[in-house]
């Protein structure tokens, strides 16, 4: 029987020092030597090159939840109420696709690729009441939307074990589920993982390691957590800053964490005492984690609008 490997992680390290309100979305793009992220409120996608320390800031003209990778400059956004392809070069809007156009106070929030390169999606209710207004949806590579589960307060995640099998999260509620979908994209199983007490914060955006470990962000808890598959915990990362937002492993050996943060709802002396709340973290680890595929279109689809 192998040993797991025990989970070391090295000081957190400021890797840009900026304030942002919603910090969310980290995604790592190889070919770019790149992490991309978002704050969802001030509208910007951010982009940092870790080889040559290259900033861009991109402001985009709705809240943005996260992006995905679709090939060289092209992605597609989540924003509030809207799918976007778009070349983030030229800024080329390629394709739009509404996102219940209907819910009118609803918006995008979270969104990862599967193992097989759709894109998984959660809305919420923008104003953060207590209702479940949320849904978790998918897009495949032909960009037909499918509504996979719903009565969300706020979605966060996915992070997923396999085409079939995924972690998501209902931040609003403080509980993180394990749910089994077959291939019709109908959940067959729903269970919590994790429940997260008052002074642990909220469960937020989340990764996965190679030994399917979950690495959580704790938003109002300061810290990123790890949870065998048995849902102990077994490291936990602390950070200097209150609202941990989101997680995602990329760098030369996809073994370093890039972290997201927030100042949202922080008072003067609460952002006194986390001083980095708002910017974005590294931490060198000795796991090597997942990376988010791309998103994958059909040669169909490609033809048509790319």
């Amino acid at each position: 029987m192998r040993l797991m490997n025990k989970i070391k992680t090295l000081e957190p390290k400021v890797l840009w020092k900026l304030k942002c309100k919603l910090g969310e979305g980290t995604l790592w793009v190889k070919e770019h030597s790149s992490i991309y992220f978002v704050d969802i409120k001030k509208k910007n996608i951010f982009i940092l090159n870790i080889k040559n320390n290259k900033k861009k800031i991109l402001k985009v003209n709705k809240e943005i939840g996260f992006l995905a990778h679709i090939k060289g400059n092209i992605f597609i956004l989540g924003l509030q109420g809207e799918l976007r392809i778009q070349n983030l070069k030229t800024k080329k809007i390629i394709k739009s696709i509404y996102i219940e156009p209907e819910i009118k106070l609803n918006r995008i929030n979270d969104g990862k690729t599967d193992p097989a390169g759709n894109l998984w999606f959660g809305t919420m209710d923008n104003l953060e009441r207590k209702i479940e207004r949320g849904s978790l949806y998918k897009i495949d590579r032909n960009l037909f939307v499918s509504k996979i589960d719903k009565k969300y307060m706020i979605t966060n995640g996915p992070a997923f074990i396999d085409k079939f099998n995924f972690y998501h999260t209902d931040s609003g509620k403080k509980l993180i589920y394990k749910i089994k979908i077959n291939k019709n994209n109908k959940i067959i199983s729903k269970k919590i993982f994790k429940k997260f007490n008052l002074k642990e914060g909220a469960p937020d955006g989340m990764t996965l390691d190679k030994n399917n470990n979950l690495w959580v962000a704790h938003f109002h808890g300061a810290c990123i957590s790890i949870f065998n598959k048995k849902a102990k915990r077994i490291h936990q990362i602390s950070l200097p800053a209150k609202n941990i937002t989101n997680c995602t492993f990329g760098g030369q050996n996809n073994s370093e964490l890039f972290v997201t943060s927030a100042t949202k709802s922080m008072n003067k002396q609460e952002i006194k005492k986390y001083k980095f709340s708002g910017a974005l973290f590294s931490v060198k680890t000795n796991m090597k984690g997942f990376v988010q595929k791309k998103y994958i279109l059909s040669n169909a689809k490609k033809r048509s609008i790319l």
